[in-house]
């Protein structure tokens, strides 16, 4: 095994039984069925955890072969976002529709590399292949079937990972590689090796939430693949908040200056700067931040109160946030940007945080002409857009001496 993966592995890997025990604590294991129904409902906790963790396994599998970091417009969430959009428009129905004994795990990730196929071809001719909706459409083709380069990335990164922690423990390497890889089911696998299905289950759910998982999560996030980017805070994150004590990141490369890869960090510069300027830390800042908080529940608004939410630029206000603007505050369907009723959209759902920026730019300039009104704003892009309070808060750095406009609660203690 090469050193860049001994390395990748290291930054990881859980390090004392504490840790284990949160991961298992945090993860709730779900049937196909529960979580297909899940992202139906737009259960945002449903749909961070497993419609972005299949996303990011798919994204690492396709980064590894295509080089996606470093090609414009590849990033984790400008991908994962275009494919939440494509399966919810169809109110997730082709999952449903997948061939018999297809898991749903399976099913997703090759159906995310068919969203990274798409963009490439516009970058580059020599991965022409059919779009998504095609490959849905045509009955003929078996889309559930990767290919030999795509299967071979896969079953190399499980080898390598049996081999780095379980080289002693057969066990364990003969349930990893039956699942993964040959794709046999617990109680073939429990009567191969003369153990009980349970124990299987048990001990294949352990090694996934452990190691597996936390791999293919952040792998793409570590220095060497992705820099300093931040993503959405689901169990499996858990992992490397308790190992980052005994393995720190490394500092930025000069080469990622400027790029996408640094833009959280620059953005808080920018936030610490602007509030040592403005002062807001005094007794007079903390109670004018008070009386500029969005309420964690609205139901209704007063004459002049304006509902800021989360949307997409096809504006589907189909779940969370959105949905309640469509509903109650006259949310328009089909509108994703602006002013619409008594409520506000700014679009989340387009890439990285980096491509919401202009869009709440233009709100805060809006609510600066606008001062006869009240904007209230939700945690936007928290919710199915997959991102943190840490992620979002600070684009709205700018809206501290905006005293129209309130923020929740978390926004105002990371912008403090």
């Amino acid at each position: 095994m090469n050193g860049a993966l001994r390395q990748r592995l290291s930054v990881f890997r859980p390090r004392n039984a504490t840790c284990r025990q949160t991961i298992m604590k945090n993860s709730d294991f779900l049937s196909d069925e529960q979580i297909v129904e899940g992202l139906q409902q737009q259960d945002t906790a449903i749909t961070r955890q497993y419609f972005y963790g299949y996303c990011r396994m798919a994204y690492c599998i396709c980064d590894r072969r295509y080089q996606l970091s470093s090609k414009k417009g590849m990033d984790f969430y400008a991908l994962a976002h275009e494919y939440y959009l494509k399966l919810a428009l169809g109110n997730w129905k082709q999952l449903n529709d997948r061939k018999p004994g297809v898991s749903l795990r399976t099913w997703m990730i090759n159906g995310f590399r068919y969203i990274v196929l798409d963009r490439l071809k516009a970058l580059q001719t020599e991965f022409r292949t059919v779009s998504l909706e095609d490959r849905l459409a045509d009955t003929r083709i078996a889309f559930d079937v990767a290919d030999n380069h795509f299967k071979e990335d896969f079953h190399q990164t499980i080898d390598e990972i049996c081999e780095h922690y379980y080289h002693s423990d057969r066990k364990a390497q003969a349930i990893l590689r039956m699942m993964l890889i040959d794709g046999m089911k617990g109680k073939e696998i429990a009567a191969q090796l003369g153990i009980t299905p349970s124990a299987v289950t048990q001990r294949y759910h352990q090694m996934m939430n452990t190691v597996i998982v936390p791999y293919f999560n952040n792998y793409y996030s570590s220095a060497e693949a992705m820099g300093d980017v931040q993503y959405s805070r689901t169990f499996e994150e858990m992992v490397i908040e308790s190992c980052e004590s005994a393995s720190p990141m490394p500092e930025e490369r000069p080469a990622e200056r400027g790029s996408i890869f640094s833009f959280n960090r620059k953005k808080k510069r920018i936030m610490e700067k602007d509030i040592r300027s403005r002062g807001i830390a005094d007794d007079t800042g903390k109670s004018a931040i008070i009386n500029r908080t969005t309420p964690d529940m609205i139901t209704s608004l007063r004459p002049g109160e304006i509902f800021v939410f989360g949307s997409n630029l096809r504006g589907m206000h189909a779940g969370g946030a959105a949905y309640a603007a469509y509903r109650k505050f006259g949310a328009i369907m089909g509108q994703g940007v602006g002013l619409q009723g008594q409520s506000y959209a700014i679009p989340t759902m387009q890439g990285g945080p980096e491509t919401i920026q202009p869009y709440v730019d233009e709100f805060i300039d809006f609510a600066r002409e606008h001062s006869e009104l009240t904007f209230l704003v939700t945690r936007i892009g928290c919710g199915i857009a997959g991102f943190d309070a840490t992620d979002i808060a600070p684009l709205f750095t700018a809206a501290i001496s905006v005293e129209n406009i309130h923020l929740p609660q978390d926004f105002w203690e990371l912008l403090r």
